[in-house]
């Protein structure tokens, strides 16, 4: 069977540490902002004017930029990310709207984007509004995995964001972050 490399139409590939420089990083940023103006306020449907092939494109010109909101712990990106009707489904959800989970996220993402660790997705898949991936944190300096996931984002392209999220998760190390990686 023939390998598949992911991020190969894609605009940056965040398969592993190292590959984005800063000024790509900065790009992405500043195209996560302009992303976030788009969406509406009702989620759109997906018809003959807003297909699911316009919706999976949108989805694959997202993806990096949120990796690199991820890597770079911007909280103020990744939490409007979502519609305010979330539904997120983890081992300790279900979750409904963007209060209930928002303490936890806090903790998860000051852990997967603390100093010294580098997030990676290893894999990426799309199809229409569905993202499917793989993520793994690497130390480093050890080279140690210190937590790891898989993840389906229901996403309605730059119109709608994602309105529904499963996620599998284990930190290895750490499970509550401390308050110096909360505070900055």
């Amino acid at each position: 069977m023939k390998r598949t490399n992911y991020y190969q139409d894609l605009a940056a590939d965040y398969s592993r540490p190292g590959l984005v420089s800063k000024e790509k990083g900065d790009a992405l940023i500043e195209f996560a902002l302009n992303i976030l103006s788009l969406k509406e306020a009702n989620n759109p449907s997906i018809e003959s004017n807003y297909p699911g092939a316009v919706i999976e494109q949108q989805n694959k010109e997202w993806w990096p930029t949120h990796c690199e909101a991820l890597r770079r712990g911007r909280a103020d990106i990744l939490s409007q990310e979502y519609r305010k009707d979330l539904v997120y489904f983890c081992q300790d959800g279900p979750f409904h709207g963007l209060d209930e989970q928002a303490e936890r996220e806090r903790h998860w993402w000051a852990l997967i984007a603390q100093p010294g660790v580098t997030m990676c997705w290893p894999i990426v898949m799309f199809w229409s509004e569905f993202v499917h991936f793989e993520w793994h944190c690497l130390d480093d300096q050890t080279g140690e995995t210190i937590a790891k996931g898989t993840v389906c984002w229901v996403r309605r392209g730059h119109r709608g964001g994602c309105y529904f999220k499963s996620e599998q998760l284990t930190f290895y190390r750490d499970v509550f972050a401390p308050n110096y990686l909360l505070d900055h």
